[in-house]
């Protein structure tokens, strides 16, 4: 999260690349970002995990270099 908010600090021009804290004097772009994140000025969730199925081998076809040579 902190790397994601330092590229957007250091994008330039537009909302998103504007300080969400004040007084922000000599601080690196990645203090910045520390301290939006200290002050809950910014947050993250975490996506809903979607389960994976993997196709069972029954009725697939193989590739050809699975193919046996006799």
């Amino acid at each position: 999260m902190v790397s994601r908010r330092v590229r957007q600090l250091n994008a330039g021009g537009g909302g998103a690349s504007r300080p969400l804290v004040a007084d922000v004097g000599n601080l690196g772009v990645a203090d910045i970002a520390l301290l939006e994140i200290i002050e809950d000025k910014m947050g993250f969730t975490m996506p809903e995990l979607i389960v994976l199925t993997r196709p069972t081998g029954k009725g697939r076809k193989k590739p050809q270099h699975w193919a046996k040579n006799n």
